[in-house]
């Protein structure tokens, strides 16, 4: 027995690319193993981003450790179980199982028999999905996922995280052009945020003056609705909303890791792709946001030290995102005269990154738009640097976004129905 949709998520777990429109909500799963390779990929998947608002717990013991565990305590959201009984011996555990769940529990069981007609026996009598080993761990949380696609179809947004290796390498430029670029190519909804909180310019890129700030938005976060947020975010083009930071200097911006978390949750229902603008630091937000986000771009310089803080991040996320695509690199600001530089190839050998699109030095043509508070495809949209900021769009919204552009029951197992 093949199941299509494991071997989608293997395959892209095997080629390096999140599988698409994985989402896992707030939920509490119980996993059960019986083997230490189920173990490993359990926690594996417990450890992905994408399960950060999920409460995992794994235990030994499979059906058996689960209904005896459940028949003293209530049962989770999800129950995952590993088995390697036969048939007619794994019915009669999940039936028992089934005996100390509530109606709306959903199973996944993780099989090591590769045979279609269980499969769709096991999916007739209310088990959520069966699952055959050896899996990935990306396979496992996309089958979470589907689970709770209903869910899922209420996030669409796609969170960008772009920063800079250092100061000064153009990563506020390069990330306000390429969300443009993203809202007037697709036709799609694209919310850019400013958190540079003291100093950001995205404000004065798009020549706008809000009355409200970033600032306003987090301090008020538990506040924030959907509705809220589109009435607060500046809409300079169609498509394309802002929210900007305020240069307040009064007090200080001493953020936490969950002070952006509902502001993030309420901003990917209200756009289709979220585009985040942080500074050039190293806190446990900035941290935490690069961990959580679904594309990240890294633009450095052709110099030394931007060399090695893009090696450093690279390697950092490739090992805290383990089943991510790398980060994306920029270099920029190429061709400065006289100015001794790092050359594109000998750059992306060092840092492990090939750069998507290199962007040569223009103190004119980058001034001018900066100054006027307009992006490079206003200024100068024939020019090769504005085609190269909207293909990195078009590689950042993917296909879904390009083929857009162009035009209580009792069965056996009756209490774990609701699994759809």
């Amino acid at each position: 027995m093949t199941n299509p949709q494991n071997d989608e998520a293997h395959a892209s777990a095997e080629a390096g690319t999140p599988a698409a429109g994985i989402f896992v909500p707030r939920v509490a799963i119980g996993a059960f193993f019986t083997s230490p390779e189920i173990a490993a990929v359990i926690e594996d998947a417990a450890g992905d981003r994408r399960m950060s608002r999920a409460h995992v717990s794994v235990k030994p013991g499979g059906i058996a450790a689960a209904t005896a565990l459940y028949h003293e305590t209530p049962p989770p959201s999800l129950i995952i179980v590993e088995s390697r009984a036969e048939q007619r011996a794994l019915f009669a555990e999940l039936e028992a199982l089934a005996e100390e769940c509530l109606p709306d529990t959903k199973v996944i069981v993780i099989g090591h028999a590769n045979d279609v007609a269980l499969f769709r026996e096991l999916l007739q009598h209310g088990v959520s999905d069966y699952l055959v080993a050896p899996l990935a761990p990306l396979s496992l949380i996309a089958a979470v996922s589907r689970i709770y696609r209903h869910t899922a179809e209420q996030r669409l947004g796609r969170v960008t995280a772009f920063i800079g290796a250092r100061g000064g390498a153009g990563s506020s430029t390069v990330a306000h052009n390429v969300a443009s670029s993203m809202a007037s190519l697709f036709d799609t909804d694209v919310l850019l945020a400013d958190l540079d909180l003291p100093f950001g310019t995205v404000g004065l890129d798009f020549n706008l003056d809000p009355v409200h700030g970033m600032v306003d938005i987090l301090h008020g976060a538990d506040r924030v609705d959907e509705v809220l947020l589109d009435r607060l975010a500046a809409k300079p083009t169609k498509g394309l909303q802002i929210l900007a930071a305020t240069s307040a200097l009064e007090k200080a911006y001493d953020l936490k890791e969950s002070d952006l978390e509902r502001l993030l949750e309420i901003a990917q229902t209200a756009a289709r792709h979220l585009v985040l603008d942080l500074p050039q630091t190293w806190t446990s937000w900035v941290k935490k946001t690069l961990q959580s986000a679904d594309e990240i771009v890294i633009t450095a310089t052709p110099d030394l030290g931007s060399m090695r803080n893009a090696k450093h991040l690279a390697e950092f996320l490739r090992h805290s995102r383990p089943n991510d695509v790398p980060p994306r690199l920029v270099l920029n600001q190429v061709g400065v005269p006289k100015r001794p530089e790092i050359k594109p190839a000998d750059f992306a050998a060092a840092v492990g990154l090939e750069p998507n699109i290199c962007i040569p030095f223009d103190a004119q043509l980058f001034g001018t738009a900066s100054n006027d508070g307009r992006m490079i495809v206003e200024t100068a949209g024939k020019m090769q640097v504005a085609r190269a900021f909207e293909n990195l769009g078009r590689t950042i919204a993917g296909q879904r976004d390009l083929q857009n552009s162009r035009k209580s029951a009792r069965s056996l197992f009756g209490r774990l129905m609701g699994r759809r």
